[in-house]
């Protein structure tokens, strides 16, 4: 199964684009945005094979892919409706829409009509805050230009980073507000949510924030 895909572009429309491999294989992944060829991509994949096909869909960071995948769970929401939510809409909006109830921003959505979009409500409401774990960062951009004299080694250390642990207590301020920041936007009150917030972080080892709010999400 294909989680991750990063290498030469040799062919982007907005539509679909191809990536090259230093094997010399090029993937083909739906993708919605022009990538600029003869550069470097590194995206998140979701692999969905059926019985007579395969096709990979690209995203920008991992809390993207997280939710296209989860919203393959709702009845009747297939690939390209649910890879058209998140193009149109948003990540962070569709969390918010779900939460909220809102099913007149969801049937922004080309295709989609009251009918799924009450569907989508009713099948993730109080599951669909499970992405925030996720991080929404992208891989550099998600496009890296590079010589292509460059070695696979040292393009896939550009655009791949790995986030060192961070020691107890260390930049656990600045976690702390941005899940506030989060919690606030999905409507909790802060004063609700520091307590249970400052209890998580004395009692684990927090390194990001979309940790600190997925276990907060799951006390309230």
């Amino acid at each position: 199964m294909i989680g991750f895909l990063c290498g030469e572009v040799i062919f982007s429309d907005g539509n679909e684009s191809i990536l090259q491999m230093p094997t010399g294989i090029g993937y083909q992944v739906y993708y919605n945005k022009v990538l600029v060829e003869g550069t470097r991509a590194a995206l998140y994949i979701s692999h969905i094979i059926k019985e007579d096909s395969e096709t990979l869909y690209g995203f920008r960071s991992l809390r993207a892919k997280k939710l296209f995948e989860m919203l393959l769970t709702v009845k009747g929401i297939g690939p390209k409706s649910a890879y058209a939510m998140i193009a149109n809409i948003g990540v962070n909006e569709i969390i918010t829409a779900v939460n909220l109830e809102a099913k007149s921003t969801l049937t922004k959505v080309p295709g989609l009509g009251n009918k799924g979009a009450a569907q989508i409500v009713l099948d993730l409401a109080g599951k669909i805050d499970r992405v925030k774990m996720y991080s929404d960062a992208t891989r550099s951009g998600g496009t890296v230009t590079s010589s292509k004299t460059e070695n696979y080694t040292e393009m896939f250390e550009e655009v791949v980073y790995v986030e060192n642990p961070l020691t107890p207590n260390a930049n656990q301020h600045e976690i702390l507000n941005d899940a506030l920041m989060a919690c606030k936007e999905l409507g909790f009150k802060e004063d609700k949510i520091i307590p249970i917030a400052q209890k998580i972080l004395s009692a684990n080892l927090i390194t990001k924030p979309e940790q600190l709010i997925h276990l907060v999400l799951k006390e309230i």
